[in-house]
């Protein structure tokens, strides 16, 4: 699900050159507050507030041992962004009306979409309610606060957390193996009872060739080599405030020998259905949330590349529904490490070229492939797109079928379409 840059430093702890990127991936851009007559979010609303940081009216300060102010950046965003209790984002005391409830330890219910029966804290809940202020409806959840398996030897099963563990991980970085994989169901966070990600080994095909593109506007997402010099994502991801800019960095096989490969983004289309303002105020345009980009190296001559497939073409709905998927994104909290499933499903599929699935993605996988296997090959059948809202039970995450750009590979491979690069100079009058 797409994060852009200005949510930054204030989700991950940097542990290598591409959590420096992690950071800033996959965060859309919000339109601003709710409005204060709505007396519910629409399940496009719960996305964006979900994946950002919402600004809002700084908390009542209470008397007490804590005190500061909110000169940080982030204050007033909904997330206590102190060091040592938060995100480490803000200096100490500095984002001090995020943070007081926490270290003070004053949970309450003064959010006006407390009681609710879901959680609206940032992170693991919608977003709406600064943290601390919806006990009710996510005290399940506040162990899991501030937490992520960004250690580099995190879903390994043995717990490696300083205190409970050998210390060979920074604290609140082993958090599968030091508190277990058991989520609450009604979560925004890795949905459905339990975390069942693994780390997957970027020097091995097909990881070697889903990377990660870092946009030069802000935020970055997961995207696929599909030929030697064509990537698939997702549009949200190119997509901003009505304008599409595919500029961007996309690096991959970070566990290579001899480092990463990278390679500029030049060239992209999206499909002509494409509408920003309907795909984030409705569920009706999911089908069109693909954009293919060119790059200016063949990278998939020396990586390789997946196929592309329409499995619902190919198979029909009901034998699709038992394929075994496999998928991987960069997950904003697993730091500079791809991890994904192996072996989950497509649970319904919709007439819009979409699907809902019950593999464990989150912020960062937007654009992430969903993957079928024959053999030693590999065909994405549908790339990561957003949620639906369903409360009360895990949510519905939606993921956009091939079905829907396949038409268009082999033209955008060979060059005949494509917005920004020049278009081939078909017949007629030679140039003068």
């Amino acid at each position: 699900m797409k994060r852009r840059v200005w949510i930054a430093a204030a989700l991950l702890f940097a542990v290598s050159p591409l959590a420096a990127a992690q950071d800033v991936r996959d965060e859309p851009a919000l339109a601003g507050a709710p409005s204060p007559d709505a007396e519910r979010l629409s399940s496009r609303d719960l996305s964006r507030w979900l994946q950002g940081k919402p600004p809002k009216p700084g908390a009542t300060p209470a008397a007490g041992r804590y005190s500061g102010d909110d000169t940080c950046q982030w204050a007033n965003d909904g997330e206590c962004d102190d060091p040592g209790i938060g995100t480490g984002a803000c200096e100490r005391g500095t984002d001090y009306s995020d943070c007081w409830r926490i270290v003070e330890g004053v949970e309450d219910n003064s959010c006006r979409w407390a009681n609710d029966g879901e959680c609206d804290e940032p992170g693991f809940g919608t977003g709406a309610c600064t943290q601390a202020t919806d006990l009710n409806d996510c005290g399940e959840i506040i162990n899991l606060r501030f937490r992520n398996d960004s250690c580099e030897t995190a879903f390994d099963g043995v717990c490696n957390e300083p205190g409970v563990g050998d210390g060979t991980c920074a604290e609140r970085t082993d958090r599968a193996d030091c508190i277990g994989r058991d989520r609450p169901m009604g979560i925004n966070d890795h949905y459905f009872g339990h975390d069942d990600r693994v780390f997957m080994d970027t020097s091995v095909f097909p990881w070697t060739v889903i990377g990660q593109v870092d946009f030069d506007a802000g935020g970055a997402c997961t995207a696929t080599l599909v030929a030697e010099t064509v990537l698939i994502t997702a549009s949200h991801c190119i997509s901003e405030d009505g304008r599409l800019d595919a500029r961007g960095v996309f690096r991959t096989a970070f566990d290579r020998a001899g480092g990463a490969l990278e390679a500029r983004v030049i060239d992209y289309f999206n499909s002509p259905d494409w509408d920003e303002e309907r795909f984030s105020s409705t569920d009706d345009l999911d089908g069109t949330d693909w954009a293919l980009l060119r790059i200016d190296r063949p990278l998939g001559a020396e990586l390789g590349h997946v196929g592309a497939r329409g499995l619902i073409d190919t198979l029909g709905s009901r034998r699709a529904l038992s394929a075994d998927l496999f998928q991987a994104g960069y997950s904003w909290d697993t730091g500079a490490h791809l991890s994904g499933n192996l072996g989950c499903h497509m649970v319904e599929v919709f007439n819009d070229n979409t699907m809902a699935h019950n593999c464990d993605t989150t912020r960062g996988d937007s654009g992430s492939p969903f993957m079928v296997r024959e053999g030693d090959e590999y065909f994405i059948v549908a790339t990561d797109s957003n949620f639906r809202s369903n409360p009360g039970g895990p949510m519905i995450y939606i993921a956009t079928r091939s079905e829907g750009w396949l038409p268009y590979l082999d033209d955008f491979i060979a060059g005949r379409i494509g917005n920004e690069s020049p278009r081939p100079r078909g017949p007629g009058k030679p140039p003068k």
